[in-house]
């Protein structure tokens, strides 16, 4: 393996050369519309350091070669898993859940949806599934108060390695910290012996949420029209020309009506769009 000393009695990684860093973002942007700048280089480094291990691959560039010649595709998940950040939390930047709780939703009971069609729920960059689950608790806590509405909840996301946790739906005791005691009580099991520290997300909550792996950068594969569209804190990582074409796509997305909400770092205000602004980073489809 392609090893150098570190000069101080250690061994570490060759360094990732510019011209191969500039191969993996090439096709890192291809596949995902990630735009690595040439800061994260050193990150992009040690993380497909990983990768050199786990495969025992000698060098980046013949992992460069394996992966854009691994048929399968497996090989490129793994990358986009090694590269793609994943930071969350629950009710993270809570006052979109406020603005589902106090004008979405009601404007939806006043709309009558729910009756004849679900409503569409979609968290597009679901993550280790803090938040579709916490939009399952707003959701799931009003529509007690409203019998008879319908609706489904969606979550996705290019990482299957947090898809996978979002599904087992078990957390360490300070991820639930932000979690109001009566959702907490009502949502989650306390882990006991060996699961002490920990919670799950109870079976009736993780049946409303249905996680799958989907690139944003694909065609949107479903027929219905959307509802509510959460994509937060993912277009940072993006250049313009990749952040038009997404809001365009949601915004054909959504049914008229419909709300899209973004993260609290971002903005859609230089971009050319069809929204209105509801709230600092929060849009509603006329």
């Amino acid at each position: 393996m392609a090893l150098n000393n570190d000069g101080a009695g250690g061994i570490r990684y060759q360094q990732l050369s510019d011209v191969l860093f500039q191969k993996f973002s090439d096709l890192v942007y291809e596949k995902t519309g990630i735009f690595l700048k040439p800061e994260k280089k050193e990150l992009l480094n040690a993380r497909l350091g990983k990768r050199l291990r786990a495969t025992g691959i000698d060098s980046f560039k013949e992992y460069y070669e394996f992966v854009i010649h691994d048929r399968s595709g497996d090989e490129l998940v793994h990358l986009i898993d090694n590269v793609s950040t994943n930071f969350t939390s629950f009710f993270r930047e809570n006052s979109h859940f406020e603005i589902l709780k106090s004008t979405v939703l009601p404007t939806f009971v006043k709309e009558g949806r729910g009756r004849s069609k679900e409503i569409l729920f979609w968290s597009s960059a679901s993550s280790s599934g803090e938040e579709p689950y916490t939009m399952a608790m707003v959701v799931d806590d009003f529509v007690s108060q409203h019998p008879g509405i319908r609706y489904r909840i969606m979550a996705t996301d290019i990482s299957t390695r947090v898809l996978a946790q979002a599904k087992r739906g078990v957390y360490a005791d300070e991820r639930v910290a932000k979690v109001p005691k009566p959702l907490l009580k009502r949502y989650f099991q306390k882990g006991v012996g060996s699961s002490d520290g920990y919670v799950k997300v109870k079976e009736d909550l993780r049946r409303m949420v249905h996680f799958d792996r989907f690139n944003l950068m694909g065609d949107f594969p479903w027929r219905e029209a959307i509802d509510v569209i959460f994509c937060r804190n993912v277009m940072i990582y993006f250049n313009r020309e990749t952040q038009q074409e997404l809001v365009n796509k949601f915004h054909q997305a959504l049914t008229p009506g419909g709300y899209l909400f973004i993260g609290h770092s971002e903005s859609i205000s230089g971009l050319k769009h069809k929204f209105t602004q509801i709230d600092a980073t929060a849009y509603l489809k006329r």
